[in-house]
């Protein structure tokens, strides 16, 4: 056998429950007496509410700061200035994705502890030792490659399920390309997120994650619809932050992220959700490896039944820019990214063909 290192890494804790928020400090004082909270807009003024009281009965500090929309280096560098100032000790992020990837990248650079709330379950952002940063015009910048996984992940139920159904879905297309991306990582020995070998553990983590999703994402997503929590909630949310998480660090990404951070470059589906591009980037996928159709169908009708875009034009594209979809398929096949852990050699004309004919295919199933 070749000499490889192999790895499986998670949160410390993956904790799930309702009413999180008013517990905050209980989950958090073990790393800290003086928590710096970057928070997103919509949920500062109840973060506060409900979760400042928990520091202040046990004698802690706690400063909130609003997070300013987008992951960037220059975001970054703020909340770190500001962590300096107030002499915080531990971080903790409450939010969507970008927000939370805030929390994570100030944490590495300020050497501090990071407990994650996320608010919506539209990505596996929460577990995974990564942080996306964007530039100030929404496109990918790169990736941020953490030594470490955030210490606490707190997954309250009726806060995420209370979130907009359309977030829910996001969530199960991010997870749904999981199990195809750490099938063809592992295939090709690539390297996993912690830069290290897949192992045999991820790649069972990602295809229990697929297989979960099979079994609960739509009458969980029916339930989201009326905001209520079921048993099938809680699996698919255990599915869309914890197992795709730890299945696609564990098992590694492919050319579905890959064709997603492309795509961050095209003006016309700026608003699309990280999952929604991503579902159209398994699609490609799938055409790129001419998966087998059963395989496919099945994977479409998921898309379809909860409610995810499937074309293109669903995600927002009014009109196809062929120079445009070359650039997206040159970005994809850059050497810093995740192309290259397909299990055969792809170029740029590859994934501009599988773009275009996964768009025509899909077509045929509205």
């Amino acid at each position: 056998m070749a000499d490889f290192v192999r790895s499986v890494t998670s949160p410390r804790k993956f904790i799930t429950g309702q009413h999180l928020l008013s517990k905050l400090n209980d989950y958090t004082r073990g790393y800290g007496d003086h928590a710096y909270v970057i928070c997103d807009e919509f949920i500062l003024e109840r973060a506060q509410t409900e979760a400042a009281p928990t520091f202040t009965a046990a004698n802690h500090k706690v400063h909130f700061e609003k997070f300013e929309y987008e992951c960037t280096k220059e975001e970054v560098m703020r909340h770190r200035e500001l962590v300096q100032q107030s002499g915080a000790n531990v971080i903790i992020g409450i939010g969507g994705g970008k927000t939370l990837d805030t929390a994570k990248a100030t944490a590495y650079y300020e050497k501090l502890p990071v407990v994650i709330f996320p608010t919506i379950a539209s990505t596996d952002a929460p577990c995974t030792a990564l942080a996306v940063i964007y530039k100030k015009d929404g496109s990918f910048d790169e990736y941020l490659f953490l030594p470490n996984n955030p210490d606490t992940v707190l997954a309250d139920m009726g806060i995420l399920a209370g979130a907009p159904v359309r977030f829910f879905a996001a969530g199960v297309g991010d997870a749904l390309a999981t199990y195809f991306e750490a099938r063809a990582c592992y295939a090709s020995n690539g390297d996993n997120l912690a830069l290290m070998k897949p192992t045999a553990t991820g790649l069972g983590l990602a295809k229990l994650c697929y297989e979960m999703l099979l079994d609960n994402a739509v009458s969980a997503t029916k339930a989201v619809q009326q905001k209520v929590v079921t048993k099938a909630v809680e699996n698919t949310i255990e599915a869309t932050i914890y197992l795709s998480g730890v299945g696609a660090e564990s098992g590694g990404l492919a050319a579905a992220h890959a064709i997603h951070n492309g795509m961050t470059a095209v003006p016309s589906i700026h608003r699309a959700q990280h999952g929604e591009k991503v579902t159209f980037g398994l699609l490609a996928q799938l055409v790129l490896e001419n998966s087998p159709k059963e395989e496919f169908e099945t994977v479409v009708n998921l898309i379809k039944a909860v409610g995810l875009p499937l074309t293109l034009e669903d995600l927002g594209m009014t009109e196809f820019v062929e120079a445009e979809w070359r650039q997206v398929a040159e970005s994809a096949c850059a050497p810093d990214d995740t192309m290259g852990h397909m299990p055969f050699p792809v170029t740029a004309d590859d994934v501009y063909n599988a773009i275009v004919a996964a768009n025509a295919i899909a077509q045929t199933y509205k």
